[in-house]
C-alpha cells in the first residue's frame, strides 16, 4: 500500500506515531510513503496523477475527503483486505486546499474519515492506525473492539 500526501515532512510527534504504527504492520498492509512538495493545486494535481498509474485496475486510489464516505473499521478492513488481493492501494492526501477534479475523478473511492476538516499531518496519523486496525480487523486479532 502507498501513501500519497501533500506537504511538509512530518512533525516529530506525528512521525513518531507513523513509525509505532509502522513497527506493527505486516504485508500486504505495510505502507510506502511518498510525500509530495507543497505547491498550486495544480502542480500538486499533476504530481498526484504522474506518481498513480494511469490505468485503472492497476492501482485502487482511495482519496481522503471530508466529503467522501464514512467507513467503519470493519468496513474498511473488508474494503483493503479484498483490493490488497489483485491491487496496489493507493492513499491520496491532498494539499491544504484539498485536490483538483482531476485527482477526483481519477479515484476508486473517496473516503472520509469524518465531517470533520483535520491538519494534513493529524491524517496522516489516523490513516496509519486504522491501516493498521483493518490489518488486525482481517486477521482475527483481538485490537479492535465493536
Amino acid at each position: 500500500m502507498r501513501v500519497i500526501t501533500v506537504g511538509k515532512k512530518q512533525e516529530k510527534f506525528v512521525a513518531e506515531g507513523v513509525a509505532e504504527y509502522e513497527k506493527r504492520l505486516r504485508k500486504p498492509f505495510d505502507l510506502d510513503w511518498l510525500v509530495l512538495p507543497d505547491g498550486d493545486m495544480a502542480t500538486e494535481e499533476k504530481a498526484i496523477l504522474r506518481a498513480v498509474s494511469e490505468k485503472r485496475g492497476r492501482d485502487f486510489v482511495i482519496l481522503l475527503d471530508e466529503r467522501g464516505e464514512n467507513l467503519t473499521s470493519p468496513e474498511l478492513a473488508a474494503l483493503l483486505a479484498k483490493k490488497v488481493q489483485s491491487q496496489n492501494i493507493v492513499f491520496v492526501i491532498g494539499g491544504s486546499f484539498g485536490v483538483g477534479e482531476a485527482v477526483k475523478a481519477r479515484a476508486d473511492y473517496i473516503w472520509s474519515l469524518s465531517r470533520l476538516v483535520f491538519p494534513h499531518q493529524l491524517v496522516r496519523l489516523v490513516l496509519v492506525e486504522q491501516v493498521y486496525r483493518a490489518q488486525t480487523i482481517a486477521n482475527g486479532q483481538s485490537y479492535h473492539h465493536a
